[in-house]
């Protein structure tokens, strides 16, 4: 499972990072990011925080956190 989170429509709640703090974190502007790459949505979650993800995935208002079964974009 791979995460990642629309900046442009993040509203800077904090429910992400109040659900899932090993995995978001925010920017200087208080918006999401995924942690553990960047925000890049190239870093498979680990099994131990899909949980803590899901919950995040239903507590965002603005459905800025995306989830997919495959990487988001690929390394070059």
């Amino acid at each position: 499972m791979y995460v990642i989170v629309n900046q442009d429509t993040c509203i800077a709640c904090g429910n992400c990072g109040a659900n899932a703090p090993k995995l978001f974190g925010y920017n200087e502007e208080g918006l999401s990011f995924v942690k553990i790459d960047g925000n890049t949505g190239t870093k498979k979650v680990k099994r131990r925080l899909r949980n803590d993800l899901l919950y995040a995935y239903e507590a965002c208002p603005s459905m800025s956190i995306h989830i997919s079964k495959k990487p988001f974009q690929t390394d070059k």
